[in-house]
């Protein structure tokens, strides 16, 4: 069976159902994973995509033929599937998620006990590399499948990261997109005086009103006009695996990850002053200036899931966050999650007894054009191509993408690594600088051939 090798992403697998991905290409990956690294215990979790189950049958048909016990978390958030890697005993913990992609698309995110999360430096290419071996033969071993129920455990923990009891009774609309955000924040917000509005909360992998992308303005609609309409204290939009959250606040505006990681660092570093707080390379110019205003030691470092742990780990960092509204916690095992992003933003408006478009002003800082996608059949091409446009900038760096700085604006441009995209985001330091150069720049890519998404 030929299988895609363009589905190992630098963090992930993830491909289209069912040429790229499917039941056999899994099964294949998971005789490939034993070779690589030997577990002899597995949890899986999936989310609500309609292949997530033949996914799992096939991994779990591969484990169980070489002796490896497989522990069935059914339907869950990504997030739980870093609990589990932090608290229970498996070796390893798979998630099954394509996260915000559209409907057709399905994938495997891979973490050692810890969690470790395995990318394409710490065993993802080994594990493509081993796919053409013959499976492993089984040792005497008699692994089994086993179901088990994290909820519980997984809400003690979360609860026990915010002071519940300052929780004021809020208004909040959620939109889970039909994906797994309705069933995790139904479940965290039973204990807290909210009044939750569920928009779009029944799990479907069909998506039947909007792919659960909340930086695809157009999906973010019905939320903005909800929160408007009956004067909601706040908004909350969920991708696919709710290991993301972004934020509408009370006027209906859609609150940038810049914005919300500057916030939250603030938060962190007056409860934990003087400790690392991370920021991904797309965040803006307010974030290490937070960071340094409020005590703390900012640090500036590469995107995605497996590269922040690390980076985590190796700072010893409070928290981080990404421009992509993916949030950090040293507390929650290094990892990212959702719903305790939505319980602490609830928590910080109900102490700071402001509206949230209030407490924004002090990091409203820079205008900036949010994330704007291109299709580019030639991505190396134009980047080169970029690089040589801007040569006299006052600096340039490759740590994410290429970032380009000049005194009153920047831009960085990068390659999505879970979708054929080229994303570009721009700061300045006037609304008539950002339009300018958002204009020019985006004409210059349509000129390379860019399609505007």
């Amino acid at each position: 069976m030929k299988i895609h090798t363009s589905i190992f992403k630098d963090y992930d697998i993830r491909g289209v159902y069912p040429d790229e991905i499917n039941g056999s290409v899994a099964r294949q990956v998971g005789y490939a994973i034993m070779h690589t690294f030997h577990p002899k215990t597995i949890a899986i979790c999936r989310d609500m995509r309609l292949s997530g189950k033949e996914l799992f049958d096939g991994l779990s048909q591969a484990f169980i033929s070489c002796g490896c016990s497989v522990y069935d978390a059914g339907l869950t958030g990504t997030e739980q599937a870093y609990f589990i890697s932090g608290t229970y005993t498996y070796d390893m913990t798979i998630m099954i998620s394509a996260s915000h992609n559209p409907a057709p698309y399905n994938g495997l995110k891979i973490v050692l006990r810890g969690p470790i999360a395995i990318s394409g430096d710490t065993g993802l290419y080994d594990i493509k590399s081993a796919l053409n071996l013959s499976p492993p033969k089984n040792t005497g071993n008699v692994g089994h499948k086993e179901e088990i129920n994290v909820y519980n455990d997984w809400k003690e923990k979360i609860y026990s990261l915010i002071d519940v009891s300052a929780v004021k009774p809020l208004h909040v609309i959620a939109d889970a997109g039909n994906g797994m955000g309705g069933k995790l924040i139904s479940y965290m917000s039973s204990e807290i005086p909210v009044k939750l509005t569920s928009l779009n909360f029944e799990p479907d992998g069909n998506f039947p009103n909007h792919v659960p992308n909340p930086l695809i303005p157009s999906n973010n609609i019905e939320l903005i006009k909800t929160v408007i309409r009956t004067k909601a204290d706040i908004g909350l939009a969920f991708d696919g695996d709710a290991d993301r959250v972004f934020f509408i606040d009370d006027t209906g505006r859609f609150v940038s990850g810049t914005l919300v990681t500057a916030l939250l660092a603030k938060y962190m570093l007056e409860k934990h002053p003087g400790n690392y707080v991370l920021y991904s390379a797309v965040c803006g110019r307010i974030v290490p200036q937070i960071i340094t205003k409020y005590g703390g030691r900012p640090v500036r470092v590469r995107v995605g899931h497996s590269f922040m742990k690390n980076y985590m780990k190796k700072y010893n960092a409070i928290f981080a966050g990404e421009h992509s509204g993916h949030y950090y916690y040293h507390d929650y095992f290094n990892s990212e999650s959702g719903i305790l992003t939505s319980l602490i933003m609830l928590t910080l408006i109900s102490k700071e007894n402001k509206k949230l478009s209030e407490m924004l002003r002090e990091v409203d800082v820079y205008p900036s054009s949010g994330e704007i996608n291109f299709k580019i059949n030639d991505i190396s091409l134009t980047m080169s191509s970029i690089r040589k446009q801007f040569h006299n900038a006052d600096s340039i760096d490759d740590l994410d993408g290429l970032s380009i700085w000049y005194k009153d604006y920047w831009i960085n441009i990068r390659a999505s690594k879970t979708e054929p995209l080229l994303r570009l985001n721009i700061e300045a330091d006037t609304q008539e600088i950002l339009e300018d150069k958002t204009t020019s720049i985006i004409h210059y890519l349509e000129k390379m051939g860019g399609i505007l998404q």
